[in-house]
């Protein structure tokens, strides 16, 4: 691939799509990934001009090496991607992936923890002393309370949070920010937390909220590893993670009678469509509301 190219590429993922380090990462690796491929097969030395056989070989040979659907369309819309932006800036005449079909894959049920595996989980470190501790509840506290995604927890910088007020200042996917409310008791597990913080020898970090015991801004893998640990003890569910938390706080919010608009705004959807997904998680609540309030329901 030509190198200026791919440096454009990631200029216009950065700088116009306002897409995050790691996602322009997976974005390169992709491509870079197929352009290895497609020299081995095809001896070519770059990747501008390409035919769809070419591509449909290199997805012939993931599926045949195992790899899942899911991901195998992952990786052709990074190409997808690249190949938008040439045409956009000239440097080819057709996309080679414009016809092309993703491959079916099954849709995945994310199940949420219930309310009771939440008291569960919280109350278990309800007299949590230390710094680990407090952080630990704050931010499960945050996930749950909040809806925030893992990336916006981690990028949550000091002067983001108004306790004055009660709020939190999220900065989300292509930069979009939104205000988001503090209940009172996460307020108080805030200002233990900031306590505790102040205590450390030493933050290399400082503008971050969430830092380690050293100082340091806490990594992608560091989270979710505290949120499946925390909940080993009161989930059996396969898959703990933070944005499973996520998932349950727009469930039981929908649960408990909130409107589907104003999850939205709290989630920081672009779309409706995305939102709806949850409402299939809270139709056992929808359906137990409905047989208990319609008349031809009533014996």
């Amino acid at each position: 691939m030509a190198t200026n190219n791919k440096d454009a590429f990631k200029d216009y993922l950065q700088l116009e799509k306002k897409y995050s380090p790691h996602t322009i990462n997976a974005y390169l690796n992709d491509i870079s990934y197929f352009e290895v491929f497609n020299k081995e097969c095809f001896e070519q030395d770059t990747i501008e001009q390409v035919n769809y056989n070419q591509i449909r070989s290199w997805i012939v040979s993931l599926v045949d090496d195992g790899v899942s659907n899911s991901t195998v369309n992952r990786k052709i819309a990074s190409l997808k991607a690249f190949y938008k932006f040439l045409l956009k800036i000239k440097q080819i005449q057709v996309n080679p992936l414009l016809r092309h079909k993703a491959l079916k894959t099954e849709k995945k049920l994310q199940i949420p923890f219930s309310e009771k595996e939440l008291v569960d989980a919280l109350s278990q470190s309800s007299v949590a002393q230390g710094f680990q501790e407090v952080r630990d509840k704050l931010i499960v506290e945050l996930f749950y309370t909040a809806g925030i995604r893992r990336t916006e927890l981690i990028h949550l910088k000091l002067s983001n949070a108004n306790l004055g007020v009660g709020t939190i200042k999220v900065l989300g996917k292509r930069d979009k920010e939104r205000i988001l409310p503090v209940l009172p008791v996460v307020i108080q597990q805030f200002q233990l937390y900031l306590k505790e913080r102040s205590l450390l020898e030493r933050i290399e970090d400082e503008e971050y909220l969430f830092v380690t015991k050293k100082g340091l801004k806490l990594s992608d893998s560091f989270v979710y590893r505290l949120i499946n640990s925390y909940f080993s003890t009161v989930s059996e569910k396969v898959k703990k993670s933070p944005h499973i938390l996520r998932h349950t706080f727009a469930t039981h919010l929908l649960n408990n009678g909130a409107d589907l608009n104003s999850v939205k705004e709290l989630l920081g959807h672009s779309s409706l469509a995305s939102t709806q997904i949850y409402t299939h998680s809270s139709l056992f609540e929808l359906k137990k509301v409905y047989q208990e309030a319609h008349p031809r329901n009533k014996k």
